[in-house]
């Protein structure tokens, strides 16, 4: 009977061992539930003392008793206690533990003990924030969701578009409407060429015009020439662009104030001009000069006026999208002043501190380290900016060249005509003439 009732007990281990990896691989979600919940709430619980004290958010209070030094009289050591904090509530995949600090702690001790958070309790990561005074939020993150995203889905809006998934697995949206301007950093092989196809493929089927500015001739963003309403492939012509684009802003202006509106959605349907995305590649290419008076010129004009469309533009339909691998102050004060006006923030792995520190440096400094932490292994990876001011890790979905190319193709014949911009560069091609 003994070894019928083994033979019996390890089929059954097997067979739980082969469904479990099977849930595992299909069912991440229930696997963490059933599974990977249970094990890492009893690993918080059980741990919660120890790396409170290890790591000095554990506070000693003394007995009503002399005391002689950190040492009672009658020779009892002083007990250390830990902060209260909340049974493990699960998420998806991960789980929250909410702190209640002790007199005189702060948010920032709990910050620097994350990673130990993370061993403790073999999880991904931590991320640690106050949602209100005198508390902290802990949220750890199973495993990195990150590495194989699924395809997320968000409602179809104009302006906006699905660009990936959050780490915390919903969907990453760009929403025009909510972030007019955006500021897009990513070394070569980052991803973020791939972001930019699929920020256009996204909204190539909307009646949005897009307007491209990319100064490497074209060599991006002309794959999807059909669907622009403009493309400019030197600095010449980006500041023939921007000029008319500015001219079309003061007759949005004018559209407005005769209307007695303060932006053209409040303009009926029929009146209301076509939103306009105008997305630049490589922004670093329209600042730098190379010494000559006609070069400083050009970069001082693009400058202002890239300034202006983002100062004014947002409740006038017009959005910029400005993208480079390197963004820094050493491009000159134009850079800084814009990148005030560009409040959403999308930095990918960089290749020096200095455009990290520029792209999410002002919002907020966990954010930076973060983003210099993304490898050359993770394409796709960025850190982000929301709508509500915090940030998060994201992927963006990966659109092959010849789908995003197809795309464009496909809806070239809804392409919205902008008269001022076509003639403004026939204007400056005859004039080369």
């Amino acid at each position: 009977m003994g070894p019928i009732l083994l033979a019996f007990a390890l089929a059954a281990l097997a067979w739980l061992l082969v469904v479990g990896d099977l849930v595992r691989r299909h069912r991440p979600a229930w696997h963490w539930y059933l599974v990977g919940y249970p094990a890492t709430a009893c690993r918080v619980v059980f741990t919660w003392r120890k790396v409170a004290m290890l790591n000095d958010l554990a506070v000693s209070r003394r007995p009503p008793r002399g005391l002689l030094g950190d040492l009672v009289v009658k020779g009892d050591p002083l007990r250390p206690v830990a902060p209260r904090v909340s049974f493990p509530r699960a998420t998806r995949m991960g789980l929250t533990v909410i702190v209640r600090l002790h007199a005189g702690q702060t948010p920032a001790t709990y910050l620097k003990a994350a990673d130990a958070f993370v061993h403790a309790w073999k999880v991904h990561a931590v991320r640690v924030t106050s949602p209100e005074r005198g508390l902290v939020l802990l949220t750890a993150t199973a495993t990195d969701p990150l590495e194989r995203p699924g395809l997320a889905t968000a409602p179809a809006e104009l302006l906006s578009a699905l660009i990936g998934v959050l780490e915390s697995g919903g969907a990453w949206v760009m929403n025009l409407r909510l972030v007019p301007h955006w500021l897009i950093a990513g070394a070569t092989r980052s991803g973020k060429s791939t972001l930019l196809a699929r920020l256009i493929t996204q909204l190539a089927e909307q009646p949005v015009a897009l307007v491209g500015i990319d100064c490497k001739g074209g060599m991006e963003l002309g794959l999807f020439a059909g669907r622009l309403s403009a493309l400019a492939t030197c600095r010449r012509e980006a500041v023939a662009v921007l000029s008319a684009l500015v001219v079309d802003m003061q007759d949005r202006m004018s559209a407005c104030r005769s209307a007695g509106v303060r932006s053209i959605w409040e303009l009926p349907e029929k009146l209301r001009p076509v939103p306009v995305v105008v997305i630049v590649d490589e922004i670093a290419e329209l600042y730098l000069s190379d010494g000559t008076r006609e070069s400083k010129a050009e970069a001082d004009q693009c400058s202002t006026l890239l300034l202006r469309l983002a100062q004014l533009g947002a409740a006038l339909g017009l959005h910029l999208v400005v993208a480079g691998q390197r963004v820094g102050s050493d491009l000159g004060p134009g850079v800084t002043a814009l990148r005030a006006q560009l409040g959403g923030r999308i930095c990918h792995r960089v290749n020096d501190p200095g455009t990290a520190e520029m792209t999410l440096g002002d919002l907020n400094k966990d954010a930076v380290a973060v983003a210099q932490s993304i490898t050359a292994e993770e394409r796709g990876v960025a850190v982000c900016t929301g709508p509500d001011g915090g940030w998060s890790r994201a992927r963006s979905h990966l659109t092959p060249t010849q789908e995003a190319v197809a795309i464009s193709r496909k809806c070239a014949a809804i392409t919205p005509e902008l008269p001022g911009l076509s003639r403004a560069l026939e204007v400056l091609e005859g004039d080369e003439k």
